[in-house]
């Protein structure tokens, strides 16, 4: 049996992604290569570190599955899956999501875990998103924290935008990236660490973007998404059927469901692949925008200077969709320490400030900003 391993890097963690199904080591390297460091290995060579085994293999799958229910177990949910938890008395965790059939098993004394089950986009799903929580477990323990921001770079300068959901943060980052030419750093979230030079460093969190329809097309990109579609290209797997329907049929009314808004799903390097917008690795802040968008309004700087708070900071409820139920934060909150959060607060809290109303004229939201950054 041959196999494959994918080494991840975001300084300084590093989680290596084993598999002997070719699908789930080359989906981590597309998932994580853009913003992170994420390349093809030889195996042979990984010894070391913190190593994510993942098997295409519905008989390991079930095996785990019938160790936790033989267990003491909790439940909770996990990437929207009812899933079931076994803490065992050696510090090992075993867990399964069974409507989703996913099994794990780790070892956070030596940094060893297990993924599980049948179909092999699903394991590579999970795969994934645990190895995006090791590396965050890293980070956390090296002091960083994470903000619910967007951001780009342009030139020097970082620029870090703010707001509760709908308040604008990626219809900011977004015009700055394809009317203005600045590279994106991350579409809904950041790492950020105080450092020794009193400078906040920013490195990105990679996941799928969700866009709206009709921010797709006042930004220009729905017509590169319609080509790539017709050309038999897809979104991410995630993307609800009845976005990529409308996608096809081009129609870009946004979609509810409830009082939530569907949005097209897309991958981290469709950004430069389908649509040639540049992707920035790291960066240091310079400044935070505060957007607010109002219907009819026209593009305003407000002379208020918001303050960070809470809310800016991914903690409690925002992060409940991702628990650590591995156990890869050794007990760090999912937001980092306390001392972490205050430090990178402080700091920014002494960068300049930009407060402003955003219209739904795009065209005059790209004008403002330019005039903004100059």
């Amino acid at each position: 049996m041959s196999i494959t391993a994918t080494r991840i890097t975001a300084h300084p963690a590093t989680v290596t992604v084993m598999s002997a199904d070719k699908t789930v080591t080359d989906w981590a390297t597309r998932y994580f290569g853009p913003w992170w460091s994420a390349s093809s290995i030889d195996p042979s060579t990984v010894c070391a570190g913190m190593i994510i085994n993942a098997d295409v293999d519905t008989d390991a799958y079930e095996r785990i599955e019938d160790h936790v229910r033989r267990h003491p177990h909790t439940s909770a949910v996990y990437a929207k899956a009812d899933t079931l938890v076994a803490n065992m008395p050696d510090g090992t965790i075993s867990v399964v999501s069974p409507s989703e059939q996913l099994a794990y098993f780790s070892e956070p004394a030596t940094g060893r875990i297990k993924v599980a089950g049948p179909e092999p986009l699903q394991v590579a799903l999970a795969t994934a998103r645990i190895a995006r929580d090791a590396v965050r477990g890293q980070l956390l323990r090296d002091g960083w924290t994470v903000l619910h921001a967007s951001a780009v770079v342009v030139e020097d300068r970082t620029l870090l935008t703010f707001g509760g959901k709908g308040a604008g943060k990626t219809t900011t980052a977004l015009t700055l990236a394809a009317r203005i030419g600045a590279h994106l750093l991350a579409n809904d979230r950041v790492f950020a660490r105080a450092d020794a030079f009193g400078n906040v460093r920013i490195l990105p969190w990679p996941s799928a973007a969700a866009v709206g329809l009709g921010l797709l097309g006042s930004v220009g990109l729905y017509e590169k998404v319609a080509a790539r579609l017709a050309a038999g290209e897809s979104l991410h797997p995630t993307q609800d059927d009845r976005v990529t329907a409308a996608l096809q049929r081009g129609d870009l009314t946004p979609l509810w469901d409830g009082g939530r808004e569907l949005k097209a799903q897309i991958f981290p390097d469709q950004f430069e692949t389908w649509f040639g917008l540049t992707l920035a690795t790291e960066g240091v802040a310079t400044e935070l925008l505060f957007p607010q968008i109002s219907a009819g309004a026209e593009p305003t700087l407000h002379d208020t200077s918001p303050s960070l708070g809470d809310e800016d900071f991914m903690q409690g409820a925002t992060e409940d969709r991702y628990p650590d139920i591995l156990g890869l934060t050794h007990g760090i909150t999912v937001g980092g320490t306390d001392s972490a959060r205050d430090n990178v607060r402080g700091l920014l809290g002494l960068l300049p400030h930009h407060a402003f109303t955003l219209g739904h004229d795009h065209h005059q939201t790209a004008v403002f900003l330019a005039k903004l950054l100059a």
